[in-house]
């Protein structure tokens, strides 16, 4: 079994989308291990995109994730987090596929739905920043 994160963004809490994002998870069999809603500091949001720090929308990314209450779990099955990625699909949503996460409900590059970490070291990483 595998671990991962995920972050309902301020648009998906703004869009009452919460229940539904994870209901697709639970439907794929995952468990919910932690879950809490809170809205970021700026550190906290500049620590999270730290590996995005030097790239131009970097400021746009905590902006928008320090803007409203986010959801933040941590999920866990079989390939967390490979499987989790393919779930939400691509980071543009307006490239992701129907049936992604993002290519149903996403609008664009900072304001697509949801976070999901890329890697277990990503995951260490982030879920000390938030639990």
């Amino acid at each position: 079994m595998e671990q991962t994160l995920i972050v309902i963004k301020p648009d998906g809490v703004e869009q009452k989308l919460v229940g539904d994002i994870l209901s697709r998870f639970e439907k794929k069999e995952f468990n919910i291990l932690k879950m809490k809603m809170f809205n970021f500091t700026k550190e906290q949001a500049e620590e999270l995109y730290l590996p995005h720090r030097e790239k131009s929308f970097f400021s746009n990314l905590v902006l928008f994730i320090i803007s409203g209450p986010v959801v933040a779990v941590i999920l866990e099955g079989s390939t967390a987090i490979e499987v989790v990625r393919k779930m939400i699909g691509s980071t543009k949503s307006y490239e992701a596929a129907p049936g992604t996460i993002r290519g149903d409900y996403g609008l664009g590059l900072t304001e697509n739905i949801i976070h999901a970490s890329d890697s277990k070291e990503s995951f260490e990483r982030e879920s000390k920043i938030i639990f």
